[in-house]
């Protein structure tokens, strides 16, 4: 399969379990170039410069690739939880195993407006987590496709446990600092492969097991 067709495949994919919602996008980067294809329902991919200077729904999407070089598929939109994140402050706090291997720590929430977005992504994005909330949607990154899939899939997941505890006045339990370290660690590593095999114009090989 082309990366054009595995892009819609994604997009159907999220948007049949209620992962995008109104306006929502999937974009993946192309190895060995500076472009990104991007696809909203409804469109065929469009190919779009990682120097452009595109509309705002665009800049969101290029400026994380911009970055964060391990990024290789992007989600804009979320599910009926995920997109509450940014009425509870866009944080996700760590509370299990799979989203401190997988999503790692949230990113510093999206200012509402910014003159120097790619400054604020920066800043935002120096967790390292993938997942960035703003008022009223919520990226998702993964290092491949699939990997962005069920990285959304798990946000959810996380997301609606996380909003019931807040508004329930549950107690929220979160991971210890040292499974966060060890799992937050095992990231990171995938996400510097990623970045070496995207260094050398390849698509960055699926994580498996734990």
């Amino acid at each position: 399969m082309t990366l054009a067709s595995i892009l819609l495949d994604a997009m159907q994919r999220l948007d049949d379990k209620h992962l995008l919602g109104e306006g929502g996008s999937v974009s993946v980067r192309l190895p060995g170039t500076q472009d990104l294809l991007i696809a909203t329902l409804g469109a065929e991919p469009l190919r779009v410069s990682l120097s452009a200077k595109p509309n705002s729904e665009l800049a969101q999407h290029i400026v994380v690739y911009a970055v964060r070089p391990d990024v290789g598929a992007i989600a804009l939109g979320g599910g009926a939880f995920g997109r509450t994140l940014g009425s509870f402050g866009g944080h996700l706090p760590q509370s299990f195993d799979e989203q401190a291997r997988h999503l790692g720590a949230a990113a510093v929430p999206m200012p509402g407006h910014s003159d120097d977005l790619q400054a604020d992504a920066r800043r935002c994005l120096a967790t390292g987590g993938n997942v960035w909330a703003s008022e009223h949607n919520v990226l998702v990154f993964g290092t491949t496709v699939h990997r962005l899939v069920l990285n959304a899939e798990l946000l959810e997941k996380c997301a609606k446990a996380y909003v019931l505890a807040l508004a329930t006045g549950a107690r929220l339990h979160t991971l210890p600092w040292w499974v966060c370290r060890i799992a937050n660690g095992r990231l990171k590593k995938d996400q510097k492969r990623a970045v070496q095999r995207f260094a050398q114009g390849l698509l960055p090989e699926e994580v498996k097991g734990y």
